[in-house]
């Protein structure tokens, strides 16, 4: 599995040789595949070849376009992620409702649980007390919409009242190049596991291609949070902010009782939720904790 974030900003050439990736621009790099985790290309100045493009699906790296504001846009995804994807997709596609409704609502709930625990550590006391009683209230299908309310709450806490999630603006252009990033992770991971993106959980957008992606990642959206909130401290310019962002991916996550980088504990988190899905069960899904005290370089 790879290690490798690799970011590419300028106009090059993009090609395979031997196993590596040749970047030819201004000066001439090669990086060995099997190496590479994620190749960000930040420019639509930037060609590649057909065989590369094939060379780095057969070793799963997760290739990110960027649109000419340098915002990612869209994604190679392979259409074959595990040797047995068709088994996988029929049983994907007769998960049961009511274990689909329960762990949606154990995601929700594990989401407001992090967000409160954010609002406790910047000390918004009456906020996390707040989202506390909203994360034991969560229902089946969050028929109340606990999501909705704690994330006003939240949003207005750590990014001031004015705030709002629809509106244009550097915090939402942060957040969001952020979210994609992480779309990113869980995308690969899904097809992976030989499941599809489009079949989600709770969102059933006929226009999302990721409408499972969008379901899973909902409790690790905090962890772009925290980041944007620290940037925004530092005023950090955006260029920059994509950059130091890449440092999420060397995370150390606590989860299933070890620590883990970010990408394996998203690999952990998700086999736990399809063990149930494909077994009918309600065992316990398997939720990251941050430790804090190993990640204060990040956060």
């Amino acid at each position: 599995m790879g290690f490798r974030t690799i970011v590419i900003q300028n106009r090059s050439k993009l090609d395979l040789k031997m196993n590596y990736l040749v970047c030819r621009g201004e000066n001439e790099i090669k990086v060995y595949i099997p190496e590479i985790s994620y190749l960000i290309l930040e420019s639509t100045a930037i060609s590649l070849t057909t065989a590369l493009l094939s060379e780095l699906i057969k070793n799963n790296v997760k290739v990110i376009f960027c649109d000419e504001k340098h915002s990612p846009e869209s994604e190679l995804v392979g259409l074959y992620g595990n040797y047995n994807c068709v088994s996988k997709l029929k049983s994907q596609i007769f998960w049961k409702e009511d274990i689909k409704s329960w762990i949606w609502q154990e995601i929700i709930k594990n989401k407001i649980y992090q967000q409160s625990l954010f609002l406790n550590e910047l000390n918004y006391k009456q906020e996390f007390e707040l989202l506390n009683n909203y994360y034991q209230n969560v229902e089946i299908n969050d028929t109340t919409n606990r999501e909705g309310h704690s994330a006003k709450v939240y949003f207005n806490a750590i990014f001031g009242n004015d705030f709002c999630r629809r509106e244009e603006g550097n915090i939402n252009r942060a957040l969001n190049y952020g979210y994609s990033l992480l779309l990113s992770c869980f995308n690969r991971e899904i097809v992976k596991q030989g499941y599809s993106t489009q079949l989600g959980i709770w969102h059933k957008n006929e226009f999302n291609y990721y409408n499972l992606s969008s379901d899973l990642m909902e409790p690790f959206r905090i962890i772009v949070d925290r980041f944007v909130f620290k940037i925004l401290i530092q005023s950090v310019d955006f260029k920059e902010y994509k950059l130091q962002l890449l440092k999420i991916f060397d995370l150390q996550l606590l989860i299933d009782g070890k620590k883990q980088f970010l990408e394996n504990a998203i690999s952990i988190y998700c086999q736990s939720i399809f063990e149930n899905l494909n077994n009918n069960l309600r065992n316990k899904i398997k939720f990251y904790e941050l430790q804090n005290y190993e990640n204060d370089n990040i956060f």
